[in-house]
């Protein structure tokens, strides 16, 4: 079935602007793309018993490509900590994989709600953050794979790549702004690998999926994100590099703070 032009210029605006958050802030782009793509499927009436389940999974699911153009740029700059990354990266896989199945297996309004809230005291803790502190000593491998395992699944549900939670978690263990953002770029897609896989195999064979589904996740919706965010996420991570520290939490603090109102 042909894709109507107006659906597919919204998908192009999402990716654009999800991209360009996931290289500003490593937050992967689901915080613009499950809104969009949850009221989009609304308004055309595709699956109206799995509106959110859609629009979650394929968040997820451009996460693998918008994530990886993420990491590259700041790779390239050198401000990956891989060490740190694999600390969680273990924690997150299995946390994004269960996530998934809860997601898919439970209504989600509560848990939103209270994600909600914590990420605007999140918000408000950043903007009160003296730099160069750090609220506790970052965690060993186990404390690292438990809270990798937290992250993962609190963003699976929620269909994100994890930097909200991720870069607050790091900067509170002393890791500068700027890395943390890297960090959680990284971090983003054991996240969606996870996640994409629980929803892919969660939805196989359910009945009243659109066409062109793959369990939920919907592969028109995603392809036409991927293709717009992948091409603004290196302009995003050029300017997290850019931009002064306090200005850089500053605005991801906004961020938060709006993420968090959207839940609520």
């Amino acid at each position: 079935m042909p894709v109507p032009l107006v659906d597919l210029l919204a998908w192009l605006a999402t990716g654009a602007l999800a991209g360009l958050l996931a290289g500003l802030f490593g937050v992967g782009g689901g915080i613009v793309i499950v809104p969009a793509l949850t009221a989009l499927f609304g308004l055309r009436q595709l699956a109206p018993a799995y509106t959110t389940h859609l629009a979650v999974a394929t968040s997820l699911a451009t996460i693998l490509v918008t994530g990886l153009a993420s990491v590259h740029a700041h790779h390239r700059r050198g401000a990956v900590d891989w060490p740190l990354v694999r600390r969680l990266a273990a924690g997150i896989l299995l946390g994004g994989l269960a996530g998934s199945w809860i997601a898919a297996a439970l209504p989600t309004l509560l848990l939103r709600r209270l994600f909600g809230a914590f990420e605007i005291l999140v918000a408000l803790q950043l903007l009160t953050f003296r730099p160069g502190t750090a609220l506790w000593r970052p965690p060993g491998r186990l404390g690292m794979t438990a809270a990798g395992g937290l992250v993962g699944a609190l963003s699976s549900v929620l269909g994100i790549g994890g930097g909200t939670l991720t870069v607050p978690f790091l900067v509170w263990s002393g890791v500068p702004m700027v890395r943390a953002v890297a960090a959680a770029a990284a971090c983003g897609l054991p996240i969606a690998l996870g996640g994409t896989l629980g929803f892919a195999l969660a939805g196989s064979g359910l009945d009243g999926l659109p066409a062109g589904s793959l369990g939920f996740v919907y592969l028109p919706a995603w392809a036409g994100i991927c293709l717009a965010s992948v091409l603004l996420a290196p302009l995003g991570a050029r300017l997290a590099h850019r931009l002064p520290p306090a200005r850089l939490k500053g605005l991801f603090a906004l961020i938060l703070a709006l993420v968090g109102w959207q839940m609520l």
